[in-house]
């Protein structure tokens, strides 16, 4: 639907555009003084200065997408970069807790070896179950 919308807006601009001209060209419209930009003497009519506003503009739009396409790529690359930081430092977190919970004596940290058992339990459930729900990894 926005492309569309844009669509319709890029040909209005460029309808515009090219009425603008074409009314502005001929010997009526002629530039009432001469003037340069950049070393470039503009002469002619005021519908070829407003051409040259419209290459101009088209030129800083495209130029302000490539920046903007730009930014946006490294920002995303960046944010796939922190992600995947962050799942492999909870690979390693879970890996570490297995191992702990491997070398634990039995009853070392309780009377009953079956309570910790359910804490570690849960936390992973809690984990899968977080993933399962929609939130981001």
């Amino acid at each position: 639907m926005i492309v569309i919308v844009g669509l319709v807006v890029l040909l209005f601009a460029v309808i515009v555009g090219f009425t603008g001209v074409l009314n502005n060209a001929g010997a009526a419209h002629q530039l009432s003084e001469n003037f340069s930009v950049l070393g470039y003497h503009v002469t002619g009519s005021t519908g070829t200065l407003f051409l040259f506003g419209i290459v101009i503009g088209a030129l800083a739009m495209l130029g302000m997408s490539v920046l903007l396409a730009g930014a946006h790529r490294t920002a995303s690359r960046g944010r796939d970069a922190r992600r995947e930081l962050e799942r492999s430092q909870r690979e390693v977190e879970f890996v570490n807790r297995d191992r702990d919970f491997e070398h634990q004596p039995v009853g070392a940290a309780t009377d009953s070896p079956v309570s910790s058992k359910l804490t570690t339990t849960r936390s992973r459930w809690k984990w899968k179950w977080g993933s399962f729900l929609g939130r981001r990894s």
